[in-house]
């Protein structure tokens, strides 16, 4: 199942950790980036035990467009869900510092992770963490949320700005093609409406069907 929808720093330190209260929730992992001056400035990708992915984010497609909000759910592949929620184990569900302290490091925004089940609920801020589980997910997670951003973008350009979907998706596949962009699938929806559109030339079309095509392909989805 795939969802979508387009609507018009501190020092890193440990967030919380507490332990939970009440029924068991199926257990969550959250990853957030707030980064001022960069679009979107914020997004955060939180996956459930079952794999079901919830992405947002606020931000200017263009500089003269208006500020949207943009949210996706999709289905993720188990590989992907397996790996993030054993990865979170390793990194004792970020119960405790797991930033770096380095202040001399260069700022690549205030991430945090978080995990929440019926026994424990944790998260931390880091800037950069020497934790080999935490860089992993980092990568993961940055991956993902750069296809969901090809998505956003792309489904304004479809709607706004036809002439602009043909170089997005050539730096879309050009990306793919580098390991840069995981869970493709989860723009299915929006590529698949470029794809139907007659309106949209041919070209554009079959680049969008390419990448329908290589979000389908297991490798895809690492």
């Amino acid at each position: 199942m795939v969802i979508a929808a387009l609507a018009v720093g501190a020092a890193p330190a440990l967030i919380s950790q507490q332990p939970a209260t009440g029924p068991g929730p199926n257990p969550v992992v959250t990853f957030a980036l707030d980064f001022p001056q960069s679009n979107p400035e914020r997004y955060s990708i939180s996956v459930d035990a079952a794999g079901h992915v919830r992405y947002e984010c606020t931000g200017k497609v263009t500089d003269d467009s208006e500020e949207q909000n943009y949210r996706a759910e999709f289905d993720m592949s188990a590989a992907n869900r397996e790996r993030i929620f054993e990865l979170a184990k390793e990194a004792k569900y970020f119960a405790g510092k797991i930033d770096s302290g380095n202040r001399k490091l260069a700022f690549t925004g205030t991430k945090t992770l978080s995990y929440q089940d019926g026994q424990r609920s944790a998260a931390a801020e880091y800037n950069y963490s020497p934790l080999v589980p935490v860089q992993q997910l980092t990568s993961l997670f940055q991956n993902i949320g750069s296809t969901m951003e090809y998505g956003w973008r792309l489904a304004y350009y479809h709607r706004y700005q036809k002439l602009a979907l043909d170089e997005e998706l050539k730096n879309m596949e050009a990306q793919a093609r580098k390991n840069e962009l995981s869970e493709i699938q989860g723009v299915a929806p929006v590529l698949q409406e470029i794809l139907e559109d007659s309106s949209v030339i041919n070209l554009v079309r079959a680049r969008a069907r390419d990448m329908i095509q290589l979000g389908h392909n297991p490798a895809a989805g690492h």
